[in-house]
């Protein structure tokens, strides 16, 4: 079946994909870095200060994720995402309104927990379960939704910042997910059925089972694994939250490297699709191995870059690795340990991913108050992706003969 035939037949779930994935963008970091010169002026923060804001909060959503991420297991998308929607809207209105640091502690940890921990873990959950011989497409696709909003929406805000005050922008951000909210309970007015509730359509993991999320926790691939899902999280959020201070350091204008995301968007979109494509093809055990080495990759020439051309080639690269990894790493859950608890078992690899989106400015924000700019971390977190990219294709390579003969 091509793409837009596929798309056609499916075109109300893939939508209903997309503006959740879409919906996301006002918990993730490239959107709420936007902001981090205004909210650091605001409540006299240092780069450490700041980092440690963000790391404490996100911390808490990922903890909180743990618990959270199960829903997917028990609730429909259409019933979920409502209250997600409506909880993330009001952690909008929060940041407009938020007195000091204290209180911006807990607006990140609503805005990271409903942004980008639930929405991003149910449009992962929903395309993994309501599609199986076609996930990867399924994926690829409804995916756009973060390509779209990280290509998009901060050229719009930093251009809406020159003239409106950056707590009217939050308010702003509110209003678009409630009007959100409609389009989303119209597209699942018939939604197919979870997974959870559907024994017949469930695709069963390795050794031809469905793995709890105890089982896995138990499994040593999961543990070899760990710099597969922290690694992008941790240092990929750290990238776009230190944006400010990269452009400052490199001498670069902030709205000269913000015009670059429509370009590591469109790359980060032809590797969805690319990746989609060679998952339903090849199976996601010879896709996941490779996705750490654009990241870094990229780290090395953006650590390198000393024009503004340069940052751009080292985008597009992070782009390509953005785009294998967003599909890859959310098809590999299900085929390696089978759907019925895939809600629970995402759930912890979201903790997860969270987690590192915490340490990862907290972290570098960290060196960057010892007198260490963002650029010189960037080599040694290159090696990081390389030795991840090692242990995840030697895990993968000997577990992957444990997997069914369709996988």
């Amino acid at each position: 079946m091509s793409y837009i035939r596929f798309l056609i037949d499916n075109r109300l779930f893939l939508l209903a994909g997309f503006l959740l994935t879409f919906t996301s963008s006002y918990g993730q970091t490239y959107f709420i870095s936007l902001f981090a010169g205004e909210i650091k002026g605001a409540f006299s923060l240092t780069d450490g200060g700041w980092g440690g804001v963000y790391t404490i909060g996100t911390t808490l959503s990922a903890v909180t994720m743990i618990w959270a991420g199960t829903l997917t297991d028990r609730f429909r998308v259409r019933q979920l995402s409502l209250w997600v929607m409506v909880m993330l809207a009001m952690a909008c209105f929060a940041m407009a309104l938020v007195p000091n640091a204290v209180f911006l502690v807990f607006v990140i940890y609503a805005l990271r927990l409903t942004g980008q921990g639930m929405l991003s873990q149910l449009g992962a959950v929903a395309m993994s379960r309501w599609f199986v011989a076609t996930r990867g497409r399924a994926l690829s696709l409804s995916s756009m939704g973060f390509a779209v909003g990280q290509a998009m929406l901060p050229v719009v805000f930093v251009a809406l910042l020159a003239t409106w005050h950056w707590r009217s922008l939050w308010m702003l951000a509110a209003v678009c997910v409630l009007v959100t909210i409609p389009f989303m309970q119209l597209l699942l007015r018939q939604e197919r059925t979870p997974q959870s509730m559907a024994d017949t359509t469930l695709s069963l993991g390795m050794q031809g089972r469905h793995w709890t999320r105890a089982q896995m926790l138990r499994h040593p691939l999961f543990y070899i694994l760990i710099p597969l899902v922290l690694g992008p999280s941790a240092w990929g959020t750290a990238l776009f939250f230190q944006q400010v201070h990269l452009t400052e350091v490199k001498g670069w204008s902030l709205v000269s490297y913000v015009a670059l995301m429509p370009v590591y968007t469109a790359a980060s979109i032809a590797f969805t699709f690319i990746t989609g494509w060679a998952i339903d093809r090849f199976g996601v055990k010879w896709v996941v191995p490779f996705q750490l080495i654009p990241f870094g990759v990229s780290f090395v020439v953006l650590a390198l870059a000393d024009t503004i051309f340069m940052a751009g080639v080292g985008l597009v690269i992070f782009g390509i690795g953005q785009g294998m990894q967003g599909t890859a790493t959310a098809a590999f859950w299900s085929v390696f340990y089978g759907t019925k608890h895939l809600g629970a078992i995402k759930a912890a690899a979201a903790a997860l991913m969270v987690f590192g989106s915490a340490i990862g400015p907290g972290i570098t924000g960290a060196f960057i108050d010892y007198g260490v700019d963002f650029p010189d971390q960037m080599i040694p977190l290159s090696l990081f992706y390389f030795g991840g990219a090692v242990l995840a294709g030697l895990g993968i390579w000997r577990y992957q003969r444990d997997l069914p003969v369709t996988a």
